[in-house]
């Protein structure tokens, strides 16, 4: 079978295309064969060894998978051969084939396509988690989502939206802008032609926003700090400016504002009940069509390195998917 390989941390370039054995699962494990692999930020530092996890390797990137059951292991009673499923497994996702546990293979609804059920996972669970558990967005109030267009700034915004807060969206391009606004975004803010702080305080009176989405991190930090309402919420999502922020402490102390960490992954296993729920809730929007991914770029298994540099070079509208 074919796999996309990191054989030595680097940029996407270094990945490498190669044939390897099929896998073997284990007695609670099933073999997937893989159909479509979401790509996601966390795919890009893993491969240049940046991530807090690192794989033994040769491994493949790609955290998040849909496709057929293919083979289950001789402990499994829940799943069968030929079930459609999609798996969040850390990495091992831009491959032809994988064996993953039985306990995160999670049945595909009638009607998901492959593509689709590998754009959601991530994206969605992160997003709507930081706003119902981390931020407890309310019907009403206020939500500013930085890097708008990107895979977790979309769904932000959608979710955003669907939760009924009133969203800016922030991007660096016209384009990515609209398409924020098809997804919900009422206010529209390009920070690379005003400044950040600047903007929201004239569209808010000086009031400032009650909830901040940052996946960006970098210089813009500060703004989205000077930028939180009283009582407002700073969600940290990540850091794809590349630069990891340090917080002048008084500034929460003075708006008695919080900034608050998002960690899915962790979350995910600390609170497997509200994760659960979470995923119900997801699925339920997604079959009665008040969710809609959108997928921004499909490419196959052999340009997996161009679609990683997609998201490294901040050039994704929505979510990236590899179909295989």
């Amino acid at each position: 079978m074919k796999a996309a390989l990191v054989k030595a941390y680097g940029p996407p370039e270094s990945l490498v295309i190669e044939d390897i054995p099929s896998p073997t699962p284990g007695p609670t494990e099933v073999k997937l064969r893989v159909r479509a692999c979401g790509v996601n930020f966390p795919d890009v530092l893993m491969i240049a060894g940046k991530y807090q996890f690192k794989p033994e390797m040769p491994f493949s990137p790609g955290a998040e998978m849909a496709g057929e059951i293919i083979e289950v292991g001789a402990d499994v009673k829940h799943l069968e051969v030929g079930m459609r499923v999609l798996c969040m497994t850390g990495h091992g996702g831009m491959a032809e084939e994988v064996c993953v546990p039985a306990s995160v293979a999670v049945p595909i609804p009638d009607g998901m396509e492959f593509t689709t059920a590998a754009a959601a996972m991530m994206t969605y669970g992160t997003s709507y988690h930081a706003l119902k558990q981390r931020a407890n967005l309310q019907p009403g109030e206020s939500l500013l989502v930085l890097g708008a267009a990107g895979g977790v700034g979309l769904a932000a915004v959608e979710l955003g939206a669907l939760m009924g807060a009133e969203v800016t969206a922030a991007a660096s391009s016209d384009e990515k802008l609209a398409l924020a606004e098809r997804y919900g975004a009422k206010h529209l803010i390009d920070y690379t032609k005003t400044s950040l702080k600047a903007t929201v305080k004239e569209m808010t009176g000086g009031k400032g926003v009650d909830v901040i989405y940052d996946p960006v991190g970098g210089e813009l930090f500060d703004d989205c700090l000077r930028s939180l309402a009283w009582k407002g919420r700073l969600l940290v999502i990540g850091f794809a400016a590349g630069e990891i922020p340090k917080a002048p402490a008084n500034l929460p102390l003075l708006k008695g504002s919080a900034i608050v960490g998002v960690f899915w992954g962790a979350f995910t296993q600390q609170e497997p009940e509200a994760n659960q729920q979470n995923m119900q809730e997801l699925v339920q929007w997604f079959m009665s069509g008040k969710l809609k991914p959108h997928i921004g770029d499909v490419l196959p298994l052999d340009r997996a390195a161009e679609a990683i540099g997609i998201l490294a070079n901040r050039r994704a509208m929505g979510k990236v998917v590899i179909e295989i």
